[in-house]
C-alpha cells in the first residue's frame, strides 16, 4: 500500500491541482460516520461521492492560479469530543499554507465533511464555506462564522442529517455575524444522487463566487442571503419513487 492511501503514513492535504502560482484554493471535504475508528480510505463511498464536486470545481476553476485539494482523514468518523475530522482539516490548513502562503481558501464538505469545514472556518484565510447536508447537530459553535461566507445546500428529504437542524444553524451563524444562508434541494437525498447537477452546478458556482467575491452572486446565491426562511431549489412534482420524509438517522456517510 503506497503512503498516498495510507493516511497514517500522509499528510492531511492531498492535492489534485497545483498551479505554478497559487491566488486561491479549494479544499474538499467527504463524508464519514458519527463513530467509527476504521482508517478512511480513498475508494470509499464518501470519499466517492464527491468526485463530481471536484471534477465540476476543477473545470470551473480552471484558470492557472487556483490549487485544488482534499483532506485526508486518519479515521472515518467524528467520534465524539475528539472531533477527528477537524483535526485533519486543520492540519490540512497548516500543511496548505506551508506550501503555498497566505492565499484564501474555500472549504466544500459534506455531511460530516460540513461539519469539520464548518468548524473549520475560523482559521486564517478561510474566506467562505460551502456546506452540503451537513451535519449541525443542536449546539454546534456558529462564533468562528463571524465575518465568512457560509452556504448550506440540503434535500428537503435528507433523512441521515437533518434539513431543519441546518436552517437553524444558519439562523444562529447570522446572528454570529456571518453571511450565511440555506438552499433546499426539493426531494433532494443525503446522496445527493436525486438532481445531481443541480447539487453539482449549485456549490460550483457558489466555490467561484466565494473565490472571486467582486463578481455578483448568482440568483440561488443571494435568494439564500436575503430570505428568512431557505428558498426551494428544483421544485417539482413528486414522483412514486420519492422517498417518503421520516425521521432523521444517525448520521453517516
Amino acid at each position: 500500500m503506497s503512503a498516498e492511501d495510507d493516511p497514517s503514513r500522509a499528510g492531511a492535504l492531498r492535492v489534485r491541482r497545483r498551479p505554478e502560482r497559487t491566488r486561491a484554493a479549494v479544499l474538499v471535504l467527504h463524508g464519514g460516520r458519527a463513530e467509527s475508528r476504521g482508517t478512511a480510505r480513498p475508494w470509499q463511498l464518501a470519499a466517492l461521492r464527491m468526485h463530481p464536486f471536484l471534477r465540476a470545481v476543477e473545470a470551473a476553476t480552471g484558470r492557472d492560479d487556483v490549487l485544488l485539494g482534499q483532506v485526508r482523514y486518519r479515521s472515518r468518523g467524528w467520534n465524539g469530543a475528539a472531533a477527528e475530522p477537524l483535526r485533519d482539516t486543520r492540519r490540512a490548513l497548516a500543511e496548505l499554507r506551508g506550501l503555498v502562503g497566505d492565499v484564501p481558501v474555500v472549504l466544500l464538505g459534506h455531511s460530516m465533511g460540513g461539519r469539520a469545514a464548518l468548524r473549520a472556518a475560523g482559521a486564517d484565510r478561510v474566506c467562505g464555506v460551502v456546506a452540503l447536508a451537513p451535519w449541525c447537530p443542536p449546539g454546534e459553535p456558529v462564533v468562528q462564522l463571524r465575518d465568512r461566507d457560509v452556504l448550506v445546500l440540503h434535500g428537503d428529504r435528507d433523512r441521515v442529517t437533518d434539513p431543519a437542524e441546518s436552517a437553524a444553524y444558519v439562523v444562529r451563524a447570522r446572528a454570529a455575524g456571518a453571511r450565511a444562508g440555506m438552499l433546499l434541494v426539493a426531494n433532494g437525498d443525503h446522496a445527493m444522487l436525486r438532481h445531481p447537477a443541480l447539487w453539482h452546478r449549485t456549490a460550483t458556482a457558489a466555490v467561484a463566487h466565494l473565490l472571486a467575491p467582486e463578481t455578483t452572486p448568482g440568483e440561488p446565491f443571494l435568494r439564500a442571503l436575503a430570505a428568512a426562511e431557505p428558498p426551494v431549489l428544483g421544485a417539482a412534482p413528486r414522483t412514486p419513487s420519492d422517498p417518503e420524509p421520516g425521521p432523521v438517522r444517525e448520521p453517516g456517510c
